[in-house]
């Protein structure tokens, strides 16, 4: 699943290319989207990332948010024949933009420009003293609780078994049982690595692509997550991994305590 990352790599794509622009015809292919309107002839005001949806901002007061699950992607695509499992696609003068979205997870809503509003967002409304006051005595496992998107936008599995490990905080840990301290460098290292992984367009481990159909670089950049057996690169431990709420957890046993 796209992450922050991801999500606001298509974002800044999106607004470079259409920002401004008239949608000169708009087309659903699937049912399970027969709800979205025909927005031809509106006008993209602008693009922006709010939580992990991609917010299309058109003119009336109104936004299209796509949400891309699993494995949606969006294409900037100029050929006439429509790429493989395209769902919904808009045309601009310069080329089409298609949601193509095989296992057919991803969704759209269309809403005033504030009623999706995603709050909690890392990287520009996070209030770190009212998280730490709501979620500090929880007994949730600290890696769950970075993954809750009601508590945190943003943050999938990858960044979040990268953050606690460059943190070394044990992903088995309770948010009870850490400091303050601990969430300083938990925060301060979470921004860091989301800020270093858009630049790199986001982390391609299987299907992640951007607008343009490239990879992200930022695999290469890995620390922990997918290394399981490889050296440690902080202590010369070996990265190890468990289950944790049906998802796999990489993690250093000797330098995350």
């Amino acid at each position: 699943m796209p992450e922050l990352p991801e999500v606001e790599t298509l974002c800044r794509q999106l607004q470079e290319k259409i920002a401004g622009e008239k949608i000169l015809s708009s087309k659903v292919y699937d049912p399970k989207l027969a709800h979205v309107p025909d927005l031809r002839g509106r006008i993209v005001r602008a693009v922006r990332r709010n939580g992990k949806m991609i917010e299309f901002i058109i003119d009336a007061g109104e936004s299209i948010f796509v949400h891309l699950r699993m494995s949606g992607r969006l294409v900037w695509h100029k050929e006439k024949e429509m790429p493989k499992y395209a769902r919904w696609c808009l045309s601009f003068p310069a080329a089409q933009i298609c949601l193509v979205d095989p296992r057919r997870f991803a969704t759209i809503a269309i809403s005033s420009t504030e009623q999706l509003k995603c709050n909690n967002d890392l990287l520009l409304d996070f209030d770190q003293s009212a998280f730490i006051t709501k979620n500090g005595g929880r007994k949730t496992k600290v890696k769950n609780l970075l993954m809750d998107q009601r508590a945190i936008n943003g943050i999938g599995n990858i960044y979040a078994c990268e953050i606690l490990h460059c943190s070394g905080i044990h992903p088995d840990r309770t948010a009870a049982s850490l400091a303050g301290t601990d969430w300083e460098r938990i925060f301060g290292n979470a921004k860091n690595i989301l800020k270093k992984a858009i630049t790199k367009r986001g982390t391609s481990i299987s299907d992640w692509r951007d607008l343009d159909g490239r990879p992200g670089e930022n695999q290469h950049e890995l620390k922990a997550y997918g290394r399981e057996g490889k050296k440690c690169f902080l202590c010369k431990g070996t990265i190890q991994r468990l289950k944790q709420g049906g998802r796999s957890t990489y993690y250093c046993p000797c330098c995350q305590k």
